[in-house]
């Protein structure tokens, strides 16, 4: 079709719409409403739309509800939006009417208009397939969306999942290959009692581990699904078997155990499993925070501080101080945690606005919980590409500042008591002298037993 302009109707009169466009006369009203931000439907919500709507006309056509050949047009032209073929005719800002309706009758009018060409006739005519009666048949905006967030959030925690499983891996990789090297504990920022660089690491691994777990922990939920709820969770306008039908053919489409929610008031009024799902990803970013920060901290200097890792040199650190190298990746990762923090905070204010039977806040909600999922999957990758697989041990600053920790002196206080075994701290302290030199200097241990004693490798 040309670019010339078209002209449609809906309940509200007559309204102008490119051309060129799949969409009809409600998108349109939408696109015109609500410009305030550059932000559009993320990826995965059209991919669930369109799945949705193929698997609704899937059901209707079975069912008798729809002629088939229309309900097979619907499920071609819904296929061909599922691939992502038609991803630029999505125009409405994320900011929009919080039930979704916009987007819901976004996917049911490019839908319908793509069915009609298929079947021969021209955008724009709304016949025979019609985005109300046909594509939207047995639903509603008020349970697609919310069925939509969840599938999309449940099929892009598999690709989380894998990120965070290969960080936890590449963490464990690296508790192995430190081991066996002795250092200097901190605890307050202060000097404590020795440990390895593996166990250091492990604590690492775990926490990375135990955020997958958190986010498993969130799926089942994610796996109800509202569709057949239509507008409050009555199902009005909506065949009986719709409802368990549709939610088999998504799951067979998927591959994943979706359901119909057993009860679809909850399921259309409450956001609570896109809450509880921010909250393990922001249990992640926490995560990843502090990881990040210990990786700044333990590669600090490299010779005016602590200097104990070496990352991978990536790009040059300085525009003024040349030979200056920064660490970018873990840098990068805190921006992100910091990042998803907020998004956290957005999505409980939302999951609190759901006034009586509906939440106002899904198009938030999708945008919050999807970027928050992708923009963790790939920082959890290049974390660990960039990062940790390349992250090397400095031995020499091992053995330096833990031969200079006053720490060393904690086991001297099963030997000599607590007072005596300070004092003796104290002294080094204040001489600037190793502990090891102060304890053969006062006489109060045998060579044999200071040496056995001060072994750090005898503290881990």
């Amino acid at each position: 079709m040309s670019d010339q302009a078209r002209y449609e109707s809906d309940s509200m009169g007559e309204i102008k719409i490119p051309g060129w466009a799949y969409w009809g006369a409600q998108t349109q009203r939408a696109v015109e409403n609500f410009g305030v931000s550059a932000m559009r439907i993320p990826v995965p919500m059209i991919q669930a739309l369109a799945l949705i709507k193929k698997s609704a006309a899937s059901v209707n056509g079975t069912l008798g509800v729809i002629d088939q050949a229309l309900a097979d047009a619907i499920m071609q032209a819904a296929e061909e939006v599922r691939a992502g073929q038609w991803n630029d005719h999505y125009p409405i800002d994320v900011f929009q009417t919080g039930s979704g309706t916009s987007w819901n009758m976004n996917t049911n009018e490019l839908i319908a208009n793509r069915a009609n060409e298929i079947l021969g006739q021209p955008r724009g005519t709304r016949s025979p397939v019609h985005p109300n009666d046909h594509v939207n048949r047995g639903q509603s905006s008020n349970d697609v969306i919310p069925t939509a967030i969840h599938i999309a959030n449940r099929v892009e925690a598999e690709r989380l999942l894998a990120a965070v499983n290969h960080l936890a891996a590449s963490l464990r990789s690296k508790e192995r290959e430190f081991a066996d090297l002795v250092k200097l504990g901190r605890t307050h920022l202060q000097d404590a009692v020795p440990m390895t660089l593996g166990q250091e690491f492990s604590g690492y691994a775990v926490q990375i581990e135990k955020a997958a777990g958190r986010i498993r922990n969130t799926l089942a939920n994610l796996e109800e699904l509202a569709l057949g709820g239509t507008a409050l969770g009555t199902g009005i306008n909506c065949p009986p078997e719709f409802a368990e039908s549709a939610a088999a053919t998504i799951a067979a489409e998927t591959k994943l155990p979706f359901r119909s929610a057993p009860n679809k008031f909850e399921a259309i009024a409450s956001r609570d499993a896109q809450v509880e799902l921010m909250g393990a990803l922001n249990t992640l970013a926490t995560s990843l925070m502090k990881i990040g920060n210990d990786f700044r901290l333990l590669a600090s200097g490299p010779r005016g501080a602590l200097g104990e890792i070496v990352l991978p040199s990536l790009q040059p650190g300085s525009s003024i101080m040349p030979g200056k190298v920064n660490p970018v990746i873990p840098e990068m990762v805190i921006q992100v945690a910091a990042y998803v923090n907020g998004k956290n905070v957005s999505v409980t204010i939302a999951g609190q606005n759901a006034p009586l039977e509906l939440n106002m806040m899904n198009p938030l909600i999708a945008l919050e919980t999807l970027s928050s999922i992708d923009i963790l999957a790939n920082t959890c990758r290049v974390f660990a590409d960039k990062a940790v697989v390349g992250l090397e041990a400095d031995r020499e600053r091992l053995d330096f500042w833990i031969e200079w920790s006053l720490a060393l002196v904690t086991p001297l206080a099963t030997e000599i008591g607590y007072d005596q075994a300070s004092k003796l701290a104290y002294t080094a302290y204040r001489e600037k002298r190793k502990i090891r030199e102060v304890v053969l200097e006062s006489g109060l241990l045998s060579e044999e037993r200071v040496a056995e004693l001060l072994n750090p490798s005898h503290m881990v």
